[in-house]
């Protein structure tokens, strides 16, 4: 058995490169454990190969016993209110792809604001605004790149105020997340002693789970502080519903608030009070989206690939042969990273019923170099796991240049020269 890993990047590990805020070396510790599964001598990685571009479902199925989608969630989930697409106005995804040197973004982000808002109660609306509230130099000390460096350090950013509709047992943060606000002597964390308020569901959540409890308990013992004099601050709103980004000549001037009351159930409605705060730009980090993958069927709504137990499934219900998925675009964007695990046994145990009932197609062309001679006789260049050595080994040489562990390539093609030892 062979395996080829695909991937749209020069480098591997696409998450947990692009999507973990660069203060997380905890969770960027999961590359060591990934290391193991591509060190495998079964197991090949090519990158910086994009699906629909380089290589069809066609040319995938000719070459392949099977083909198992995990291509995530890049895309932010919209939110539609007025205001929401005036100019200050960003999705948190994007953000975070500019903070972790992603090639496809922008090199420069606006940074003028400062008052900032968060929409959102989950970790990734925590690491925007950590990231928004803490100095440059503080982050220097992590994988950043130049332009990022440079451009945290102009960030005018000192009060982030992030905004919930409903009451702290029903934040989406994780315990771990929160206490890590507490760890920085550049910002503090600030929450209204009038937002602590439970109602009997919420009660029963507390005691029902260990961490909506630490969470509760978390956000109360911040509420009970008295203010600092640290240069960025967090605020934590709860029972505040966006429900307008305000605007002057096209441009964030503030955001509109409906107050919101529990309902009994864990549930909230509104009160038909409204706040408006001042805030010069707006971040909306209401979940994130899988985007359509061509030749393949797709739920707008759930951002999902139709599946069954990970065989994919077309309009009437038929499984599209030898071909899967895993993952957010399997489930949408909901869990922590290990959480994969059980959709991947999932699914791999689909494919190995499906091989051992001979319901997969002998593809046309068997050979394990078929796909090289594809890559190479298009003139596409292509990274490996020998590759991403020299490339690992190139951005450490930075690193240590600066004192750092390592200082992330930004650009594609210095990503590929890096990764074919140029």
């Amino acid at each position: 058995m062979s395996i080829d890993l695909f991937e749209r990047m020069p480098a591997p590990f696409g998450l947990i490169r692009y999507g973990v805020a660069p203060d997380h070396p905890r969770i960027k510790g999961i590359v060591s454990a990934l290391h193991k599964v591509l060190d495998k001598p079964q197991v090949r990685l090519l990158g910086n190969i994009d699906y629909g571009n380089d290589v069809t479902l066609d040319d995938l199925h000719s070459m392949y016993d099977a083909v198992i989608f995990s291509t995530g969630a890049n895309a932010d989930r919209p939110l539609n209110i007025p205001g929401i697409d005036l100019d200050g106005s960003y999705g948190a995804a994007d953000f975070v792809s500019w903070y972790d040197g992603h090639p496809d973004v922008p090199r420069e982000w606006p940074l003028e604001a400062g008052s900032v808002a968060v929409l959102g109660v989950g970790n990734v609306a925590l690491d925007v605004a950590r990231v928004l509230a803490k100095t440059g130099d503080e982050l220097l000390r992590t994988e950043i790149p130049a332009n990022v460096y440079d451009g945290l350090k102009a960030n005018k950013a000192t009060d982030v105020h992030v905004f919930g509709r409903r009451g702290p047992a029903q934040a989406k943060f994780t315990p771990l997340e929160l206490k890590e606000l507490n760890h920085s002597p550049n910002l503090e964390v600030i929450v209204d002693p009038e937002d602590i308020d439970y109602d009997e569901a919420s009660e029963a959540a507390r005691r029902n789970s260990k961490i909506v409890d630490q969470v509760a308990n978390i956000i109360q013992d911040y509420a009970l502080r008295d203010p600092g004099e640290s240069r960025g601050r967090i605020h934590l709103h709860f029972f505040e519903n966006p429900v307008e980004v305000l605007g002057e000549d096209g441009k964030v001037v503030g955001l509109r608030t409906e107050r919101t009351e529990l309902d009994g159930t864990g549930n909230v409605r509104g009160t038909g009070r409204f706040n408006e705060w001042p805030v010069q730009a707006v971040y909306r980090a209401v979940g994130y989206l899988s985007q359509n993958i061509a030749k393949l069927p797709f739920d707008e709504q759930a951002g999902t690939i139709p599946n069954e137990a990970g065989r994919v499934t077309g309009d009437d219900g038929a499984h599209f042969s030898a071909t899967y998925v895993t993952g957010w675009i399997k489930r949408g964007p909901v869990g922590l990273i290990g959480s994969t695990k059980g959709d991947a046994n999932e699914t791999v145990a689909c494919l190995i019923e499906d091989f051992d009932a001979g319901r997969l197609p002998q593809p046309e062309n068997t050979g394990e170099d078929a796909i090289i001679e594809f890559l190479d006789a298009k003139g596409h260049p292509y990274t490996t796991w020998d590759g991403w050595y020299k490339l690992d080994a190139y951005e450490r040489g930075l690193g240590e240049d600066e004192g750092r562990e390592r200082v992330k390539v930004v650009e594609r093609e210095d990503m590929l020269r890096a990764s074919h030892g140029a």
